[in-house]
């Protein structure tokens, strides 16, 4: 079984992280994609960050019954912030006849160097890039054990919902079902 790990705040969950999940599990040889919900990824900020446990709600309710799709919460037990190289080695112990890969957009390329142990990520685990960004290709090659995706691009970011959220105006189809609603009703990002 060839299990896609996506990686993310999900801060909140949209359509295209779904439209790309989708892509991977239908146009690729990935059999399932497990969102790997993050508590803190330490490469960002996390002023704006909503409870991992309420993002993983909105994550559960988005994939709903969607059997190739799992919402995780491996990240919540691991000391904080959470490092990729830990997550994959706790999966690889747990589940150790599930071939796990990266799903990752091409605008975390450049600082993949700062992640913490990337040459053992590099080593032991192909990463699947999507494009993501401003940017269309990678100066990265496939012995750097990457294989790029030529995914629809979908321009959406977290960031531009929670502002939209804050700012009162209704953005619910830019969420899949009931997710918005979900938001409206616990009044999260206002």
């Amino acid at each position: 079984m060839k299990t896609g790990l996506f990686f993310g705040s999900f801060n909140p969950v949209h359509i295209g992280h779904m439209a790309i999940a989708n892509y991977f599990v239908e146009f690729t040889d990935i059999d399932e994609l497990w969102f790997v919900v993050s508590p803190h990824n330490p490469l960002k900020d996390k002023t704006n960050l909503l409870d991992c446990q309420a993002r993983l709600e909105l994550l559960q309710l988005a994939i709903k019954d969607d059997k190739r799709f799992l919402a995780s919460d491996i990240e919540f037990d691991l000391p904080q912030p959470s490092y990729t190289v830990d997550t994959l080695e706790k999966l690889k112990r747990l589940f150790p006849d599930n071939e796990f890969v990266i799903v990752m957009g091409s605008d975390g390329l450049p600082t993949f160097n700062k992640w913490k142990n990337y040459q053992e990520i590099t080593r032991n685990y192909q990463r699947y890039v999507y494009p993501r960004g401003t940017e269309n290709k990678t100066t990265e090659t496939a012995n750097e054990n990457i294989r790029l995706v030529n995914a629809p691009r979908l321009d959406i970011s977290s960031t531009f919902l929670r502002e939209s959220i804050a700012q009162g105006r209704d953005i619910r189809h830019f969420l899949p079902d009931g997710v918005f609603k979900l938001i409206l009703d616990k009044a999260y990002y206002t």
